[in-house]
């Protein structure tokens, strides 16, 4: 059965306008054109309050253009009328299709010069609409300054309502920490509409916003790059804190350049492939051991080939280095091999010095990670280094894993975290 979505706040808001500009033309006499006041509403309901302010100045600089041009037009019209021209003519009726074709030049020009071209669209609307349906009223100035005070009707009708809400008081001291796989995103890696015009909305508002999860943050910028993040984010599992808007990496948890090398060898003695992910001055470079005689599968050459197209990758086709730090060493093998590699770690006692993470691919059936980190690094000690930055009072945190977060989302339900910050923030 198909699950049609719910009627939304803007859709509701644009109701609401429309309707008032007929309640408020009815108070002005019915002297106004309703339809060019609800042209003006529609536009200035916009999801972001930003936008909202942003839409109603261009159609307002819009409007003055088109009608300035537009009177000048109705008054040429008009002059040629008592000069007893017949527009019915058709050599006449080209004439005056000339002469508002050049009115369109001229109001085009115009946008250009004042550096406006987003209102040369509503410049054109309002120049046409005066020019081509009232290019025979007797007196153009009545109606051109009628048009205008429509249009500043139906933008104060507008950006009021989109205003408008009832007395809240917003939490600004609380830090909202969310997961981001099952929690934001869909199966497809996607985040809806509705939490993309929700969180951003909040985040305008004063929402201290961030995202923790084990994915790098070449991952993250992609699939989150419509929300307006303020706050930078808890990327590879704790390693690091990524302040997704500079590209910056402010902290990082790194395994330490004699360990991180003595892993790399022991690896590669054991003829183990290893993605070893390094950053240097903001740069993520990732070390893969590729060798004639250590060669990539067909699932390793797929996650090379598709992730190295992404700007925020760079993968480098040798050993890593001696005097490199590295933030974690990632190991991509089916399933049944990954067991023996662990055991391998647990006789060098690298699963008791470092963080070792197992778990099974998502993407790539029959397939498991291995994943080597510093011990230290940890969504809670990241947790704790990003408050040094922010100092809230209080801290929330969204996520699947019962036990480890304040609020338990159910996997799949995409709209739970939002849902759950709106009744805390609001």
């Amino acid at each position: 059965m198909k699950c049609f979505p719910k009627i939304g706040g803007r859709i509701i808001k644009s109701a609401v306008a429309v309707f008032l500009c007929y309640l408020l033309n009815y108070f002005r006499g019915e002297n106004g054109i309703v339809f060019y006041s609800q042209l003006s509403v529609l536009w200035c309901i916009q999801s972001y309050i930003s936008t909202t302010k942003k839409n109603a100045f261009q159609r307002i600089v819009g409007t003055f253009i088109g009608a300035g041009f537009g009177l000048v037009v109705l008054l040429m019209f008009m002059l040629m009328r008592n000069a007893k021209w017949d527009f019915n003519d058709l050599p006449l009726y080209l004439v005056k299709g000339f002469i508002t074709s050049i009115g369109v030049v001229f109001v085009l020009y115009l946008t250009v010069v004042l550096k406006k071209k987003n209102a040369s669209y509503f410049s054109c609307v309002v120049f046409l609409s005066i020019v081509v349906i009232h290019g025979g009223d007797s007196n153009p100035f009545v109606f051109t300054l009628n048009r205008v005070i429509d249009t500043m009707v139906g933008i104060f009708i507008g950006v009021a309502v989109n205003l408008f809400h009832l007395p809240r008081t917003q939490h600004k001291e609380i830090l909202f920490i969310s997961g981001l796989d099952d929690t934001l995103l869909d199966s497809e890696y996607h985040i809806n509409d509705y939490c993309k015009v929700e969180l951003n909305r909040m985040i305008e508002e004063g929402l201290n916003f961030t995202l923790s999860t084990m994915r790098p943050p070449a991952s993250i910028i992609k699939p989150m790059a419509d929300i307006k993040l303020n706050l930078p984010v808890i990327a590879m599992n704790g390693g690091v804190l990524y302040d997704t808007r500079q590209k910056r990496y402010l902290e990082k948890i790194e395994i330490d350049k004699k360990d991180a090398f003595r892993i790399a060898c022991l690896l590669e003695e054991n003829n183990i492939l290893y993605f070893a992910n390094v950053v240097v001055d903001d740069t993520l470079l990732i070390y893969h051991n590729r060798s004639q005689r250590l060669d990539f599968d067909s699932v390793q050459k797929k996650v090379i080939g598709d992730l190295r197209k992404s700007p925020y990758r760079n993968y480098i086709n040798r050993s890593l280095p001696a005097g490199e730090n590295v933030v974690y060493f990632m190991l991509l093998y089916p399933s049944d091999r990954i067991g023996r590699i662990y055991s391998i770690l647990q006789q060098n006692n690298i699963d008791e010095t470092f963080k070792v993470l197992t778990y099974p691919s998502k993407d790539f059936p029959g397939y498991s990670y291995i994943k080597i980190f510093n011990k230290y690094a940890s969504k809670e000690n990241m947790i704790e280094l990003l408050k040094r930055r922010i100092k809230p009072e209080r801290i929330i945190t969204f996520g699947t894993v019962p036990g480890k977060y304040d609020y338990v989302v159910k996997e799949g339900d995409t709209n739970e975290v939002v849902h759950k910050m709106k009744k805390i923030f609001e």
